[in-house]
Protein backbone atom coordinates (compact mmCIF):
# COMPACT_ATOMS: atom_id res chain seq x y z
CA UNK A 1 0.00 0.00 0.00
CA UNK A 2 1.17 3.74 -0.61
CA UNK A 3 0.29 6.16 1.73
CA UNK A 4 0.24 8.88 -0.53
CA UNK A 5 -2.90 7.37 -1.97
CA UNK A 6 -5.30 8.00 0.82
CA UNK A 7 -7.02 10.77 -0.28
CA UNK A 8 -6.56 12.92 2.95
CA UNK A 9 -2.52 12.50 2.69
CA UNK A 10 -3.36 13.60 -1.18
CA UNK A 11 -4.98 16.78 -0.07
CA UNK A 12 -2.48 17.63 2.79
CA UNK A 13 0.87 17.60 0.05
CA UNK A 14 -1.62 19.33 -2.59
CA UNK A 15 -1.61 22.26 0.73
CA UNK A 16 1.74 22.27 0.86
CA UNK A 17 2.64 22.66 -2.91
CA UNK A 18 -0.05 25.62 -3.18
CA UNK A 19 1.60 27.46 -0.21
CA UNK A 20 4.53 26.76 -2.22
CA UNK A 21 3.26 27.71 -5.46
CA UNK A 22 2.38 30.87 -3.38
CA UNK A 23 5.88 32.04 -2.60
CA UNK A 24 4.51 31.64 1.03
CA UNK A 25 7.70 28.77 2.05
CA UNK A 26 10.98 29.73 1.67
CA UNK A 27 13.80 27.22 2.48
CA UNK A 28 12.45 25.34 5.46
CA UNK A 29 10.35 27.88 6.31
CA UNK A 30 6.57 27.57 7.34
CA UNK A 31 5.00 23.95 8.81
CA UNK A 32 1.50 22.45 7.93
CA UNK A 33 -0.25 19.71 10.74
CA UNK A 34 -3.36 17.49 10.68
CA UNK A 35 -5.22 16.00 13.36
CA UNK A 36 -6.29 12.60 11.50
CA UNK A 37 -9.85 11.29 12.16
CA UNK A 38 -10.04 7.66 13.84
CA UNK A 39 -10.92 6.20 9.96
CA UNK A 40 -8.18 7.84 8.55
CA UNK A 41 -5.63 6.24 11.25
CA UNK A 42 -7.04 2.85 10.03
CA UNK A 43 -6.35 3.77 6.70
CA UNK A 44 -2.56 4.82 7.10
CA UNK A 45 -1.78 1.97 9.58
CA UNK A 46 -0.49 -0.94 7.06
CA UNK A 47 1.97 1.26 6.02
CA UNK A 48 2.99 2.26 9.96
CA UNK A 49 6.70 1.23 10.96
CA UNK A 50 7.83 0.32 14.82
CA UNK A 51 7.09 3.46 16.89
CA UNK A 52 10.10 5.96 17.47
CA UNK A 53 10.44 7.08 21.00
CA UNK A 54 8.43 9.29 22.81
CA UNK A 55 9.59 12.91 23.06
CA UNK A 56 8.37 15.47 25.35
CA UNK A 57 7.16 18.57 23.84
CA UNK A 58 7.59 20.85 27.03
CA UNK A 59 3.62 21.67 26.63
CA UNK A 60 0.74 19.55 27.81
CA UNK A 61 -3.24 18.94 26.27
CA UNK A 62 -5.34 16.57 27.97
CA UNK A 63 -7.86 17.04 24.94
CA UNK A 64 -5.24 15.62 22.54
CA UNK A 65 -4.35 12.65 24.10
CA UNK A 66 -3.83 9.71 21.73
CA UNK A 67 -3.97 12.12 18.85
CA UNK A 68 -2.74 11.39 15.39
CA UNK A 69 -1.24 14.23 13.38
CA UNK A 70 0.25 14.65 10.06
CA UNK A 71 2.90 16.93 10.29
CA UNK A 72 6.27 18.85 8.16
CA UNK A 73 9.51 18.09 9.24
CA UNK A 74 11.63 20.21 10.76
CA UNK A 75 14.19 21.60 8.28
CA UNK A 76 12.65 20.25 5.60
CA UNK A 77 11.81 21.99 2.69
CA UNK A 78 8.19 22.33 1.22
CA UNK A 79 9.12 22.30 -2.28
CA UNK A 80 9.83 18.76 -1.80
CA UNK A 81 7.46 17.36 0.05
CA UNK A 82 5.08 16.75 -3.08
CA UNK A 83 8.31 14.71 -4.66
CA UNK A 84 9.05 13.33 -1.84
CA UNK A 85 6.91 12.79 1.09
CA UNK A 86 8.58 10.06 3.29
CA UNK A 87 11.43 12.12 4.02
CA UNK A 88 9.67 15.69 4.21
CA UNK A 89 6.57 14.81 6.33
CA UNK A 90 5.70 12.21 8.82
CA UNK A 91 2.41 10.66 10.69
CA UNK A 92 3.21 11.15 14.89
CA UNK A 93 0.97 9.55 17.21
CA UNK A 94 0.53 11.66 20.77
CA UNK A 95 0.64 9.65 24.43
CA UNK A 96 -1.58 9.31 26.94
CA UNK A 97 -0.42 11.98 28.77
CA UNK A 98 -1.24 14.65 26.49
CA UNK A 99 1.98 15.62 26.12
CA UNK A 100 4.80 13.58 23.92
CA UNK A 101 4.94 12.21 20.20
CA UNK A 102 6.53 9.44 18.52
CA UNK A 103 6.99 8.79 14.84
CA UNK A 104 5.07 6.30 13.05
CA UNK A 105 5.52 7.11 9.57
CA UNK A 106 7.80 8.97 7.36
CA UNK A 107 10.36 11.82 8.60
CA UNK A 108 12.78 9.44 7.09
CA UNK A 109 16.65 9.71 7.80
CA UNK A 110 16.39 11.16 11.37
CA UNK A 111 14.30 14.06 10.54
CA UNK A 112 11.62 14.95 12.98
CA UNK A 113 8.15 17.19 13.41
CA UNK A 114 8.86 20.21 12.57
CA UNK A 115 10.32 22.44 15.55
CA UNK A 116 7.03 25.13 15.98
CA UNK A 117 4.81 21.59 16.59
CA UNK A 118 4.39 22.98 20.28
CA UNK A 119 2.86 26.01 19.07
CA UNK A 120 0.73 23.74 16.38
CA UNK A 121 -0.14 21.30 19.31
CA UNK A 122 -1.66 23.90 21.55
CA UNK A 123 -3.17 25.91 18.92
CA UNK A 124 -5.10 22.55 17.80
CA UNK A 125 -6.03 21.89 21.20
CA UNK A 126 -7.66 25.06 21.51
CA UNK A 127 -8.89 25.20 18.24
CA UNK A 128 -10.60 21.68 19.13
CA UNK A 129 -12.12 22.86 22.21
CA UNK A 130 -13.24 26.19 20.35
CA UNK A 131 -15.14 24.54 17.19
CA UNK A 132 -16.53 21.14 19.45
CA UNK A 133 -13.25 18.80 17.42
CA UNK A 134 -14.26 20.66 13.76
CA UNK A 135 -11.19 22.22 13.28
CA UNK A 136 -8.61 19.96 12.33
CA UNK A 137 -5.71 22.02 10.36
CA UNK A 138 -3.21 24.60 11.50
CA UNK A 139 -1.13 26.02 8.97
CA UNK A 140 1.59 28.42 9.63
CA UNK A 141 3.24 30.25 6.74
CA UNK A 142 5.40 33.59 5.52
CA UNK A 143 3.36 35.40 3.19
CA UNK A 144 5.26 38.58 2.47
CA UNK A 145 2.79 41.34 1.97
CA UNK A 146 1.53 40.95 5.67
CA UNK A 147 4.88 40.93 7.12
CA UNK A 148 5.38 43.86 5.96
CA UNK A 149 2.00 45.45 7.66
CA UNK A 150 3.59 44.57 11.13
CA UNK A 151 6.30 47.04 10.05
CA UNK A 152 4.57 49.50 9.51
CA UNK A 153 0.59 49.43 11.60
CA UNK A 154 0.66 49.10 15.49
CA UNK A 155 0.66 45.76 16.71
CA UNK A 156 -3.35 45.14 17.66
CA UNK A 157 -5.68 42.90 16.54
CA UNK A 158 -7.89 45.74 15.75
CA UNK A 159 -5.54 47.78 13.60
CA UNK A 160 -4.80 44.90 11.13
CA UNK A 161 -8.36 43.49 11.42
CA UNK A 162 -9.75 47.16 10.36
CA UNK A 163 -7.10 47.43 7.89
CA UNK A 164 -7.60 43.73 6.29
CA UNK A 165 -11.14 44.69 6.58
CA UNK A 166 -11.30 47.26 4.60
CA UNK A 167 -8.81 46.55 1.77
CA UNK A 168 -11.03 43.42 0.22
CA UNK A 169 -15.10 43.18 0.57
CA UNK A 170 -14.76 39.07 0.90
CA UNK A 171 -12.63 39.68 4.11
CA UNK A 172 -15.37 40.41 7.12
CA UNK A 173 -17.30 37.85 5.31
CA UNK A 174 -14.39 35.32 5.29
CA UNK A 175 -12.69 35.90 8.79
CA UNK A 176 -15.61 38.11 10.75
CA UNK A 177 -14.13 37.94 13.96
CA UNK A 178 -11.08 39.51 13.25
CA UNK A 179 -7.12 37.98 13.37
CA UNK A 180 -4.92 38.44 16.48
CA UNK A 181 -1.52 39.50 16.47
CA UNK A 182 1.39 38.17 18.53
CA UNK A 183 4.52 40.43 18.90
CA UNK A 184 7.49 39.49 18.05
CA UNK A 185 8.90 36.61 20.24
CA UNK A 186 11.61 33.99 19.44
CA UNK A 187 9.53 30.86 17.57
CA UNK A 188 9.50 27.68 18.40
CA UNK A 189 9.66 27.54 22.20
CA UNK A 190 6.89 27.40 24.72
CA UNK A 191 6.28 31.66 25.45
CA UNK A 192 5.15 31.89 21.65
CA UNK A 193 3.22 28.67 21.80
CA UNK A 194 1.45 29.96 24.97
CA UNK A 195 0.86 33.46 23.28
CA UNK A 196 -0.36 32.28 20.08
CA UNK A 197 -2.54 29.44 21.95
CA UNK A 198 -4.17 32.23 23.70
CA UNK A 199 -5.44 34.34 20.68
CA UNK A 200 -6.49 30.93 18.75
CA UNK A 201 -9.15 31.00 21.56
CA UNK A 202 -10.84 33.73 19.65
CA UNK A 203 -9.82 33.96 16.58
CA UNK A 204 -9.21 31.77 13.27
CA UNK A 205 -5.84 33.49 12.20
CA UNK A 206 -2.92 34.84 14.28
CA UNK A 207 -0.19 37.35 13.10
CA UNK A 208 3.46 36.85 14.41
CA UNK A 209 4.89 40.06 13.91
CA UNK A 210 8.07 40.07 11.36
CA UNK A 211 7.54 36.54 10.99
CA UNK A 212 4.71 35.37 9.64
CA UNK A 213 0.80 33.99 9.83
CA UNK A 214 -0.67 31.20 11.96
CA UNK A 215 -4.75 29.75 10.37
CA UNK A 216 -6.77 27.05 11.09
CA UNK A 217 -10.07 25.48 9.80
CA UNK A 218 -11.82 22.44 9.86
CA UNK A 219 -10.01 21.29 6.77
CA UNK A 220 -7.43 21.84 4.06
CA UNK A 221 -9.67 24.12 2.10
CA UNK A 222 -10.64 26.12 4.10
CA UNK A 223 -7.27 26.54 5.89
CA UNK A 224 -5.60 27.68 3.22
CA UNK A 225 -8.48 30.18 1.50
CA UNK A 226 -8.31 32.04 4.86
CA UNK A 227 -4.51 32.43 4.89
CA UNK A 228 -4.64 33.22 0.81
CA UNK A 229 -7.39 35.88 1.68
CA UNK A 230 -5.53 37.21 4.68
CA UNK A 231 -2.74 37.69 2.73
CA UNK A 232 -4.08 39.67 -0.68
CA UNK A 233 -6.05 41.99 1.29
CA UNK A 234 -2.41 42.63 2.76
CA UNK A 235 -0.96 43.01 -0.69
CA UNK A 236 -3.99 45.29 -1.95
CA UNK A 237 -3.86 47.63 1.48
CA UNK A 238 0.36 47.94 0.68
CA UNK A 239 -0.58 48.58 -2.90
CA UNK A 240 -2.92 51.18 -2.31
CA UNK A 241 -0.62 52.77 0.25
CA UNK A 242 2.21 53.00 -2.05
CA UNK A 243 -0.16 54.41 -5.28
CA UNK A 244 -1.56 56.70 -2.75
CA UNK A 245 1.91 58.34 -0.93
CA UNK A 246 1.22 56.46 1.74
CA UNK A 247 -2.38 57.55 2.09
CA UNK A 248 -5.73 56.38 1.28
CA UNK A 249 -8.03 58.64 -0.47
CA UNK A 250 -11.36 56.58 0.21
CA UNK A 251 -11.90 52.70 1.98
CA UNK A 252 -14.71 51.07 3.28
CA UNK A 253 -16.89 52.65 5.55
CA UNK A 254 -18.00 51.04 8.92
CA UNK A 255 -21.74 51.21 7.45
CA UNK A 256 -20.92 49.41 4.51
CA UNK A 257 -18.51 46.89 6.74
CA UNK A 258 -22.23 46.12 8.66
CA UNK A 259 -24.07 46.02 5.47
CA UNK A 260 -21.57 43.76 4.16
CA UNK A 261 -22.44 41.01 7.55
CA UNK A 262 -26.02 41.86 7.13
CA UNK A 263 -26.65 40.60 3.63
CA UNK A 264 -23.61 37.67 4.06
CA UNK A 265 -25.11 36.34 7.95
CA UNK A 266 -22.09 37.12 10.18
CA UNK A 267 -21.03 38.93 13.15
CA UNK A 268 -18.66 41.59 12.94
CA UNK A 269 -16.61 41.76 16.19
CA UNK A 270 -18.15 45.24 16.74
CA UNK A 271 -15.72 46.40 19.33
CA UNK A 272 -12.94 46.79 16.13
CA UNK A 273 -15.78 49.19 14.57
CA UNK A 274 -15.22 52.50 15.46
CA UNK A 275 -18.96 54.47 13.87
Amino acid sequence: MDITSVPVMQGYLRMCDDGWQQGWHERNGGNLTYRMRPQEVEAFRPCFQTPGEWVKMGVKAENLKGEYFITTGSGRYFRNVKEDPAHNVGVVEIDEEGEAWRILWGLQEGAKPTSEFPSHFLNHSVRKAATNGENRVIYHAHPANLIAMTYILPLTAKDFTRALWQSATECPVVFPGGVGVVPWMVPGGSEIAWATSKLMEEYDAAVWAHHGLFCSGPDFDTAFGLMHTIEKAAQIYLLALSAGGGKLRQTIEDKSLRAIAKDFGVTLREEFLES
